[in-house]
């Protein structure tokens, strides 16, 4: 989910990431589904010479601008339902778009939606702690009492101001929780809307802003873009690109960074498939087992999991071909309980 106050420039940056065409001051949210970058994969295709090539995904949803005193308008389904925020603070001057605080401050601007979102929260954890107050009395379960034991210490982390992102849980508090979607203690991304004449030193602006050092915050990535040239180099035929960037001092494009920093944030890593059909790259948590893996790709896989046949993605492009990978056995025979690696190729064998 994507926030930031009016004129940060965050519908910009949607529409960079996402590619659709949204119209300025609607009032709503809109919705946009964007490609994440993988070098590896391209290299893969270029190898396998694919009739698809298909890139893992990100889905972002671009809301109304957050307004101070605001927390109610939060309370959004389709933010509730993202695993992660992104939040996008103005760090350009433009006579034309006043700031609707006045003066540039990201930190202040990241403060005062941190606010809104706790505000939000704070009402979310109150008000069922006073509905678990009635039921009690009459319905005094295990699971109602773990409830409000939970909900009572996010809401005195709350009222100290801290995001519930920071409070430590375990597994089974995290159970508990689940269902209240708390806004807080989604992972959150910042990331600095620069000004133009910053465009070749990002890292310099955010030092200059004092936001850097929030990306040791625990679950937060920091990062920045410069929308306005972005915007820019987007309208350029693709063989122009690169040399505007060039120009301009910048390595790659920033919006690149972003999605792989959310993705990142997110806690997924990539596998891939690859073949004279697709090859493509599959989100899947760290951590994932190869029978969950294969289930990401077809219930069936998952069903009838025999074994999985793994190479690294740079191993099988030394090779040139997985036979070859085979020969040299650089194809591992992997089991259903193998955690699969970010940059695994895999073969699933099943039978259902």
């Amino acid at each position: 989910g994507i926030l930031g106050l009016a004129g940060a420039g965050k519908t910009t940056i949607f529409s960079l990431l996402t590619g659709a065409e949204v119209p300025f001051g609607t009032g709503k949210s809109h919705v946009g589904i964007a490609k994440v970058p993988d070098r590896r994969l391209d290299l893969l295709s270029e190898l396998f010479k694919p009739r698809k090539h298909t890139p893992a995904t990100v889905k972002f949803v671009d809301v109304p601008p957050v307004t101070k005193g605001g927390a109610a308008t939060l309370n959004l389904p389709e933010l509730r339902t993202m695993d992660g925020l992104a939040l996008v603070l103005r760090g350009f001057t433009n006579p034309q778009v006043p700031h609707p605080e006045g003066q540039l401050n990201p930190q202040r601007d990241l403060e005062l939606i941190e606010t809104e979102l706790l505000l939000s929260d704070l009402t979310v954890a109150s008000g069922r702690l006073e509905r678990l107050a009635k039921e009690l009395p009459k319905h005094r379960t295990p699971e109602l009492e773990r409830e409000k034991q939970v909900l009572e210490r996010c809401l005195a982390f709350l009222e100290e101001g801290r995001p519930l992102r920071e409070l430590a849980l375990t597994p089974e508090e995290e159970r508990v929780l689940k269902g209240f979607t708390f806004l807080t203690r989604k992972p959150l991304l910042l990331i600095l809307n620069a000004d133009e004449a910053e465009a070749s030193n990002l890292p310099q602006a955010l030092a200059r802003w004092g936001l850097q050092e929030l990306g040791s915050r625990p679950r937060v990535a920091v990062t920045a873009v410069c929308a306005s040239l972005e915007e820019e180099i987007s309208r350029l035929a693709a063989e122009d690109q690169e040399a505007f960037l060039k120009e301009l001092g910048l390595p790659d494009r920033a919006l690149s960074r972003v999605l792989e920093k959310a993705y990142a944030l997110l806690g997924q890593i990539s596998f891939f498939t690859v073949g004279e059909d697709e090859c493509r790259a599959w989100s899947i948590p760290q951590g994932t087992t190869a029978v969950k893996a294969a289930g990401v790709i077809h219930s069936d896989f998952e069903r009838g999991f025999i074994r999985a046949e793994v190479v690294r993605w740079d191993e099988l492009l030394a090779c040139g071909s997985l036979a070859v990978c085979r020969s040299k056995a650089l194809l591992r025979q992997e089991g259903k309980d193998y955690v699969v690696q970010d940059g695994d190729v895999i073969t699933f064998k099943f039978n259902v």
